[in-house]
């Protein structure tokens, strides 16, 4: 039985990011995916710069197809009165990319270096053995030298490791659909109503996403067109347009990990930890920490991969993380307190200056 040097339990975005770094590193890696490739899956599909600074360092920003994506230069907030507060991003801007289109690029990437990819193979049970850790499959055993499990929100793998914690409070949801229509703005817009936001990203040079995110509870009646109806503007906009996808649903989305490494195993991605998608930068923060998981390894494996030689990557995460963490729940505050959202936001609308350096210390 052929032995890997990495196995990683995902074949989404982070988990090919991972295998693609690993794989330039010289390692052997092998990626399971349960489902097959490209897979969709609800998102925001926004890459802020830092996270498009690494998809060019990973070689796939040139595999994706331009009908597919779209840059987009800042954020923009509006309100149900019409007011709007918007900030520039930091160069080179962000890139607005159907999900399907980027997991297509960063698998044939990932082929290019050398990865295996092994679709519709899900992961029964791990184990750990003396060379490592053994992976039970339907389609029988894969071992390696070390796991990575980047298997998404739910994670059966951090699980499996002790490493979930219960989160408390409450939980929020997403739904996402794509319509046919060119792109209005350069921004991505994120509208407010009672309850419930409204996320506008340009996602190819003829489609645009909207996703819809609220708590649980919070709603009377939830379905796509009921979520469209407390957005006049957007209902009316997207009127006359052509569904492009089918509307798909993600949560509850605050994820708690006790920590993203273990002896011969590290989380990544959705898996590793989550707050809420109300900043649009999951893409990025998962890019960033699979890039620096990817180069820690080779050092890593060499002196056994124990919990200690993966702290580095522990630390880029929390340092990463904690920005990411601190807008989240900001946001959050003002989406749950109308009164005081409302002024806040028309504050910044008088402030860009303000509002482009939060943007700035957040995504970079």
């Amino acid at each position: 039985m052929k032995r890997y040097d990495v196995a990683i339990a995902g074949g989404g975005p982070a988990g090919l990011a991972v295998a693609i770094t690993a794989a330039r590193r010289g390692l052997s890696t092998v990626v399971v995916e349960r489902s097959s490739v490209p897979a969709d899956k609800a998102c925001g599909e926004g890459l802020m710069p830092s996270g498009l600074e690494v998809l060019e360092r990973l070689g796939a920003r040139t595999l994706l197809d331009s009908g597919d994506c779209s840059p987009f230069v800042g954020i923009r907030y509006v309100q149900e009165d019409g007011s709007t507060a918007e900030g520039l991003l930091p160069a080179p801007g962000g890139l607005g990319v159907r999900r399907v289109a980027l997991s297509l690029a960063l698998s044939a990437r990932a082929r290019e270096v050398g990865v295996e990819l092994r679709e519709r193979t899900a992961v029964v049970s791990h184990r750990r053995v003396s060379e490592g850790v053994e992976l039970e499959t339907p389609q029988g055993l894969v071992a390696a030298r070390f796991l990575v499990a980047a298997d998404g929100l739910g994670s059966p793998l951090r699980r499996a490791e002790g490493l979930e914690v219960a989160v408390s409070g409450p939980r929020r949801f997403g739904l996402r659909r794509h319509f046919k229509v060119k792109p209005w703005t350069p921004y991505v817009e994120v509208h407010f109503a009672h309850g419930v936001e409204a996320y506008v990203t340009p996602a190819g040079a003829e489609r645009v996403g909207l996703a819809f995110l609220w708590e649980d509870g919070g709603l009377e009646h939830v379905s796509f067109d009921a979520l469209l109806a407390r957005f006049p503007s957007l209902a009316e906009r997207l009127s006359a347009a052509e569904p492009d996808s089918k509307a798909r649903g993600a949560g509850p989305l605050e994820r708690v990990a006790r920590a993203r490494v273990a002896d011969r195993f590290a989380l990544v991605g959705d898996a590793a930890g989550y707050v809420d998608a109300v900043t649009g930068e999951g893409l990025s923060l998962a890019f960033t920490c699979a890039e620096a998981l990817g180069q820690l390894l080779p050092d890593a494996l060499v002196k056994g991969a124990t919990r200690e030689t993966l702290l580095p990557y522990e630390r880029v995460f929390q340092q990463t993380f904690r920005k990411y963490a601190w807008m989240a729940r900001a946001l959050l505050v003002l989406a749950r307190r109308p009164r005081l959202r409302r002024p806040v936001v028309r504050w910044l609308g008088h402030q860009p200056w303000l509002f482009e350096r939060i943007l700035a210390f957040v995504v970079k």
